[in-house]
């Protein structure tokens, strides 16, 4: 599949996961495979979360729009908090000089209390403000890790139960038309080839589907290791120095086994996934460095747009 039109089947990605997958990677990877095909890119984190400009070689950002430069070109980067998009909403609807005190005094936890998902509706109700300006081709969202990422996905219909008429209700509204629309609005679900973590991505997967609705897209899978060739400790044999011992060549052994034993795990947990979740895998590999920089989400970038590129024509 073209990765170009690949990124512009969906205005709206949203990125989601168990914690501990990288689902932030993920999301910044996207955003840079996105921008190379020349869509302008704004990159979504919420809840307060300032991960992903940082992986590419920028401060992190707060609430204002930021363009990013270096790896991030053509990518710009925000991070949305409900009190803020609160103090945003009120300001544009006449509330300007109580606005931040409103804020601050509370008033959006005492909202909260009575209307449940009120501040996951107020982010994604700045998100569909976002994509219904064209604030950017192609917008990326983090997304909070999958427990929370199924509520942050159902409140507007929660607020729909409790706001049955009035400005929140609308909201709700608007925001149920961006999620269920395919054309609009997609999850991506990021894990890594473990049995726990694909467990997870399975049920958020159904659920995303069947409770809320939200068109699913490929799914990826995070840390790949490469296969090595000729990996059997049972041919290791003792090299003619004298520089390696006897005790080196057991660790050796050790090492080779514990990998087999890894690839071996990795390659049942995929064909698992394949069987039980009919979507295409775009897989990214095991990087083995302590951070992610901007080089390391660069190279996670090609294999993401090799990924999309071996994808069917209407995936």
């Amino acid at each position: 599949m073209d990765p170009g039109s690949f990124f512009a089947s969906s205005r709206v990605l949203i990125v989601a996961g168990k914690g501990g997958v990288g689902k932030t990677a993920a999301a910044a990877t996207i955003a840079v495979a996105a921008a190379r095909t020349g869509r302008s890119v704004l990159l979504i984190e919420v809840s307060g979360r300032t991960s992903a400009a940082p992986m590419l070689g920028a401060e992190p950002q707060g609430y204002e729009q930021t363009d990013l430069v270096g790896t991030g070109a053509g990518i710009s980067c925000r991070s949305l908090t409900p009190d803020q998009a609160l103090v945003e909403w009120l300001s544009d609807h006449g509330f300007k000089r109580v606005a931040k005190r409103m804020a601050k005094s509370g008033v959006l936890e005492v909202v909260a209390t009575a209307t449940p998902g009120i501040k996951d509706l107020l982010v994604l109700g700045k998100i569909k403000q976002l994509e219904t300006a064209r604030a950017a081709d192609l917008i990326v969202v983090d997304a909070p890790a999958a427990g929370h990422a199924l509520g942050f996905l159902r409140s507007p219909a929660g607020v729909l139960d409790t706001a049955r008429t009035g400005t929140i209700h609308r909201q709700a509204v608007e925001a149920m038309a961006l999620l269920s629309d395919p054309e609009r609005c997609r999850v991506m679900l990021v894990s890594i080839p473990e049995e726990t973590p694909i467990n997870e991505l399975i049920e958020t997967s159904f659920a995303v589907e069947d409770e809320v609705g939200i068109s699913l897209g490929p799914v990826i899978v995070n840390a790949i290791l490469p296969e090595i060739d000729g990996l059997d400790p049972e041919k290791v044999r003792r090299p003619h120095s004298r520089s390696i011992t006897d005790s080196e060549v057991r660790d050796m052994c050790a090492a080779a086994a514990f990998r087999l034993e890894r690839s071996a795990l990795q390659k049942a947990q995929l064909l698992r996934l394949a069987a039980q979740l009919p979507l295409p895998q775009i897989r990214l590999p095991q990087l083995f460095v302590p951070h992610l920089g901007p080089d390391q989400i660069e190279q996670l970038a090609d294999s993401m747009l090799s990924g999309i590129e071996s994808l069917e024509g209407d995936s």
